[in-house]
């Protein structure tokens, strides 16, 4: 089963930056597109970032536009997410997630995941 696999998660406080890696060991990136999922207590799974398979286009959520930015180095296999200017709102658990063709906004059209990684932003 292919599996994606992130890390780079931590505590930071606001205002502060970090930045998340997503592997793929077993299959090769370069023929998805990539995914960013958040999902913080309580509530629902929500689309981050998206990036094509080529990396030329990209796409953010309203409210990390400006302080996020995603990447991809296919030579690497890994997708990136960078986080600046964190908030506490940016609590949650953050996952990675492939598919074949499209960025779509619902979770459920991503049919390879990774197991997430925690960023908790907190004074």
């Amino acid at each position: 089963q292919l599996q994606l696999v992130e890390s780079g998660g931590g505590l930071v406080q606001p205002g502060g930056s970090l930045s998340l890696s997503c592997a793929a060991p077993g299959f090769t990136l370069v023929d998805y597109y990539i995914g960013w999922f958040r999902q913080a207590p309580g509530r629902g799974r929500e689309r981050v970032s998206c990036i094509t398979s080529s990396g030329g286009s990209t796409v953010y959520a309203d409210p990390v536009k400006g302080r996020f930015t995603i990447s991809r180095d296919n030579t690497k296999n890994t997708a990136y997410l960078q986080m600046t200017s964190l908030k506490p709102e940016d609590t949650a658990v953050y996952y990675c997630a492939a598919r074949r063709r499209g960025c779509s906004n619902q979770w459920s059209d991503f049919g390879t995941w990774g197991r997430g990684t925690q960023v908790t932003v907190s004074s």
